[in-house]
């Protein structure tokens, strides 16, 4: 197009699109012979043929085969993640109660968690689990098992302290050891701890597994629910259902006089989850409790299953298995 004139440009394309409403297909050719003073190039419509549609259906099967094929998990049921769009809003701390929540609820289930988070795996500490995975006889790793509840993360492979600075195909290359290398036996649900953001692990555990769904972890501040809501979106995009939203730390009761305080705003993920279609799975109060007894490995629906910390985590996994069902449904 370098010998052709903008206004021969937009003349041209007057002329070719007479007609808009049959389907065209934009495409060059060589059609007009060299002269100084015309275009070398031109775009011509025309209509669709057969032809070029199987074209075009053999190039949509072409892309598909790059993508990776989604396989389960041996031995496991239902896949759920929780995500956040960023880090800090306790989502770890969310998963882990989730998980004990699943059990307490309905004791016949079987509940694995699983630690995504290559960079600040978390799930050691807050189940108070060390050591290293011991091997199967088909070279498959055991979880670590604490509460009830099988384990896994990249925590039990690396020192406490010891910085993980990998780049992305590293990573990727961990993940898949973590969700085919582990020997789960067999589980209803697997949670997995997924990392903050919406980055290449998100993709590639997506684009791996097929998950029944995923729980968005947020607080009511605006500048965290901004990031929430890239993270719901980011699930939809790769078709993975969205099974609601947490409102984290909704509120804060002071403990001497028992006045409640909205610290980070009122309802913040209530008005999100609105404007996405979905629902609030539960309220988890912002409590001392909770920060003390992650912090010791003791999660608080085991530490303290009476307290109304505890009740408002089952309610959160009572709701994410109607969820659940209504989508199997």
């Amino acid at each position: 197009m370098a010998h052709c004139s903008y206004s021969k440009f937009s003349h041209l394309l007057k002329l070719t699109t007479a007609n808009l409403n049959k389907p065209t297909v934009l495409r060059t050719g060589r059609d007009i012979q060299h002269a100084p003073q015309r275009c070398k190039y031109f775009i011509r419509f025309h209509k669709t043929s057969g032809p070029e549609r199987s074209l075009q259906e053999r190039q949509k099967q072409h892309m598909a085969r790059g993508l990776p094929k989604q396989k389960p998990i041996a031995g496991v049921k239902q896949v759920i993640v929780v995500a956040s769009g960023k880090g800090g809003v306790g989502k770890s701390t969310t998963a882990v109660n989730l998980a004990l929540g699943l059990t307490a609820n309905d004791p016949s289930k079987t509940v694995g968690i699983l630690d995504a988070d290559v960079y600040g795996p978390s799930i050691p500490k807050l189940m108070s689990l060390k050591g290293n995975p011991e091997l199967t006889d088909n070279n498959l790793m055991r979880p670590l098992m604490n509460f009830g509840i099988p384990c896994m993360s990249m925590g039990f492979l690396v020192e406490d302290v010891a910085p993980i600075v990998w780049r992305g195909l590293m990573v990727m290359s961990a993940i898949e050891k973590l969700l085919r290398q582990v020997d789960w036996g067999l589980l209803d649900y697997l949670v997995i701890d997924m990392p903050p953001g919406t980055g290449d692990v998100q993709l590639s555990i997506t684009q791996n597994v097929p998950i029944a769904g995923a729980v968005i972890v947020s607080t009511p501040q605006d500048i965290a629910l901004l990031d929430a809501r890239r993270g719901a979106e980011m699930f939809r995009k790769v078709n993975v259902p969205v099974l609601g939203i947490v409102q984290n730390m909704s509120v804060f009761q002071c403990p001497k006089c028992n006045h409640q305080t909205h610290i980070f705003g009122a309802d913040g993920a209530r008005a999100l989850a609105d404007t996405l279609g979905v629902q609030v799975l539960g309220d988890i109060p912002l409590h001392l409790s909770i920060r003390e007894m992650s912090d010791r490995g003791q999660p608080v629906v085991v530490s303290s299953p009476d307290s109304p910390e505890a009740e408002a985590y089952r309610k959160v996994a009572t709701a994410v298995v109607q969820r659940l069902e209504e989508l199997s449904g």
